[in-house]
C-alpha cells in the first residue's frame, strides 16, 4: 500500500484566506453597504474595489461572487450577505473553480482581444449560477483600447452579469470607467486591529508570541493583512513556533526600541560620545543607519503626537509610554520640531552619501550641536530686551503704517505732483493707463497743465487716451508730450530702490547682525522699521 502524499503546506495569508464577510477585518462601512444592497435587491451591475495591497480587495470580490450566487445548504437560498460556505457554488468559488465566476488578470491580459472574449462570451447565461460574474485584477493595466471596448457592455451588461474590478492604482482607471461602477475603498486597517488578528491567528497555530512581537508585525505591515501574514509566517518559521521580539527586530532589520531611546536621550543631553556609541553598537547588530534614523524620527513624531493629545499611542510598551509621556511633558513644541527637522535633513543625507555610517555620525553631532544653540525667538527677545546704546536698535519697534488713502470728490483741481498725478487714474479705475504711468513712464516735467514723459513702449493712442482723460477729470485740456529722452526713474524704480535701502539699513542694524553670527543660515523674510527720523537726521549732519 503506497504511503499518503502529505497536504502540501498552506502560507497563512492564503490558509486565513476570510471565507465570509463576518471575518472580513477593518471594512465594516463597505459590508454594510452591500449587506443593505443585497437585502433591498439594490445591487449593482459592476463594482469597482480600490486600496493599497493587501487590504481584500480580491478576497472581497470572491466574498461579493459567493454572496451573489450562494443557495443555501437545502439550495433553496438566494443572495445574502452572510453565505453558508458548504452548497456548491460556495464551495466552487472558493476552491476557484466555478464556470460562472471567472477571474481575469489585467496585468497579463491587457489588450482588446482578451476583453473582447468577456464581452462575446456576457451574451450568455450562466451555467449553473444565478450571476455570471467577472473578477478583473488590477484592472488599471487593461491598454486603452481595451477599456474603450468594454464601455458599452459595463454600462449596460445583460442582467444576468457582474463586473468587480479590483485596483491599486484607482487614478489610472479612466473617468468614464469610475462613473459606471459603484466605487469602494478599502482602507488600511489599523495597527491595532491587525494585532489581535496576527494574535489570533497565532494561537490558532499554535505559536508562542510575544505581545512586542506582535505589535512589531503589525507596524512593519503599514496596514496590509498580507503583509503582516507573511512577516508572521517567516517569524513562526525562524522561532520554530516561538515568535519573540528580538528575533523579529533581527528579521526584520529594524533598530532595538530600547537603544533608539538611549540615543535620543543622548542626543538631548548633548551627549556626542554617548550617541556616537549607540550608533555603533546598533551598527555591529545589523541596523542599517537609515532605519535607525526612521526609528528615531518615528519616536520624535510619537513624542509631538502624545504632547498635542495628551495620550500616548496604546500600541508602544508599558516602558515606551513612561518614556515618551515624560518627554511629552518635559520638551517644548520648539525643540521637537527643530529634532523632526534636523532627522530628516540628516536621513536624506544617509541615503544619498557614499558613506551611510559616517554621514549618520555627522548627523547625530549636528543635531547635538544645534541642541546647545539657544531658540531663535528667545535670542531675539534678548537683544531687544538690552539696553538700548549708541546705535543700537529701538527697543519695541514701531510698525509705520500709511494713512488710507482719501478717494477725492470730484477731479477738479490739478494733482499737486506726479505720484499724485498717477494716483488719480487709480481712483479713476483707468487700471491700464495707470501701471504704464507707474512702472514704465519716466518724468521730465510735470507743470499742469503740462506734462512730458518718456513712455518707453507704451501704445500708440497713450497721449490721447491720457488727454481724454485729464479734460473730464479736471476740466482742462492738457499738453502730453511724449519722448525719448531719460527722465526720473518711474515710480516703480523708485520705490524698488527705497525697498532695497531699507532692507540694506535692517541688514546693517546691529541686532539683525547679532543674529546672522548666530545662525548664518538665516534668512531675512520681513521685517518692521521703526520711526528712524532722528537717525536719518544725525546721518545727514555727519
Amino acid at each position: 500500500m503506497s504511503e499518503l502524499i502529505p497536504e502540501p503546506y498552506r502560507v497563512l495569508a492564503r490558509k486565513y484566506r476570510p471565507q465570509g464577510f463576518d471575518t472580513l477585518i477593518g471594512q465594516d462601512a463597505m459590508v454594510k453597504t452591500l449587506a443593505n444592497a443585497i437585502a433591498s435587491d439594490r445591487l449593482a451591475h459592476a463594482f469597482l474595489l480600490t486600496g493599497v495591497r493587501g487590504v481584500g480587495k480580491t478576497s472581497t470580490a470572491r466574498l461579493l461572487a459567493k454572496s451573489l450566487n450562494c443557495i443555501g445548504p437545502d439550495g433553496q437560498g438566494g443572495a445574502t450577505i452572510s453565505p453558508c460556505g458548504v452548497c456548491e457554488p460556495c464551495v466552487a468559488i472558493s476552491e476557484s473553480r466555478h464556470i460562472d465566476v471567472i477571474e481575469m488578470d489585467a496585468a497579463s491580459r491587457t489588450g482588446v482581444d482578451d476583453v473582447r472574449e468577456i464581452i462575446e462570451a456576457a451574451r450568455y447565461a450562466a451555467v449553473s449560477a444565478r450571476y455570471k460574474i467577472y473578477i478583473i485584477d488590477e484592472v488599471h493595466m487593461l491598454s486603452r483600447n481595451a477599456f474603450n471596448a468594454l464601455l458599452k457592455t459595463l454600462e449596460e451588461p445583460p442582467s444576468h452579469v457582474k463586473f468587480i474590478f479590483a485596483t491599486t492604482e484607482i487614478q489610472k482607471v479612466p473617468v468614464t470607467v469610475l462613473s459606471r461602477c459603484q466605487r469602494f475603498d478599502l482602507k488600511r486597517i489599523p495597527t491595532e486591529l491587525l494585532a489581535s488578528h496576527f494574535g489570533g491567528i497565532a494561537a490558532k497555530e499554535g505559536a508562542e508570541i510575544e505581545d512586542e512581537a506582535v505589535q512589531l508585525i503589525a507596524r512593519a505591515a503599514e496596514g496590509s493583512v498580507r503583509d503582516g501574514l507573511s512577516i508572521l509566517d517567516q517569524a513562526l518559521a525562524h522561532g520554530h513556533g516561538k515568535v519573540v521580539a528580538a528575533d523579529v527586530r533581527d528579521m526584520l532589520g529594524l533598530s532595538d526600541r530600547g537603544r533608539t531611546r538611549e540615543l535620543l536621550a543622548a542626543l538631548i543631553g548633548g551627549d556626542g560620545k554617548g550617541a556616537l556609541d549607540n550608533l555603533a553598537a546598533q551598527y555591529a547588530l545589523g541596523t542599517s543607519p537609515d532605519a535607525l534614523f526612521e526609528a528615531l524620527l518615528e519616536l520624535v513624531h510619537g513624542i509631538t503626537r502624545t504632547q498635542v493629545t495628551g495620550a500616548p499611542d496604546a500600541a508602544m510598551s508599558e516602558e515606551e509610554r513612561a518614556a515618551v509621556s515624560d518627554w511629552a511633558g518635559s520638551l517644548g513644541a520648539p525643540v521637537l520640531h527643530r529634532l523632526w527637522q534636523l532627522l530628516l535633513k540628516g536621513l536624506a543625507e544617509i541615503r544619498s552619501a557614499p558613506m551611510p555610517m559616517q554621514a549618520a555620525e555627522m548627523a547625530l553631532l549636528r543635531i547635538i550641536h544645534a541642541s546647545t544653540l539657544p531658540d531663535p525667538g528667545d535670542l531675539v527677545r534678548r537683544l531687544l530686551a538690552e539696553p538700548r546704546g549708541e546705535g543700537s536698535a529701538p527697543s519695541a519697534p514701531t510698525e509705520l503704517r500709511p494713512p488710507p488713502p482719501s478717494a477725492p470728490s470730484a477731479f477738479k483741481a490739478p494733482p499737486r505732483d506726479f505720484k499724485a498725478f498717477v494716483k488719480m487714474f487709480e481712483d479713476g479705475h483707468e487700471s491700464v493707463l495707470e501701471t504704464i504711468l507707474h512702472d514704465r513712464c519716466q518724468l521730465l516735467r510735470y507743470a499742469p497743465p503740462t506734462i512730458e514723459l518718456n513712455a518707453g513702449d507704451a501704445p500708440a493712442d497713450f497721449a490721447s487716451r491720457l488727454g481724454a482723460c485729464l479734460k473730464e477729470w479736471t476740466g482742462e485740456r492738457w499738453t502730453v508730450t511724449l519722448t525719448t529722452s531719460p527722465g526720473m526713474p518711474s515710480l516703480k524704480a523708485q520705490a524698488e530702490a527705497e525697498a532695497a535701502a531699507k532692507r540694506a539699513r535692517v541688514m546693517a542694524d546691529p541686532a539683525v547682525r547679532a543674529v546672522f553670527e548666530v545662525f548664518p543660515d538665516a534668512e531675512l523674510v520681513d521685517y518692521e522699521i521703526g520711526d528712524t527720523t532722528e537717525t536719518e537726521s544725525s546721518r545727514s549732519a555727519q
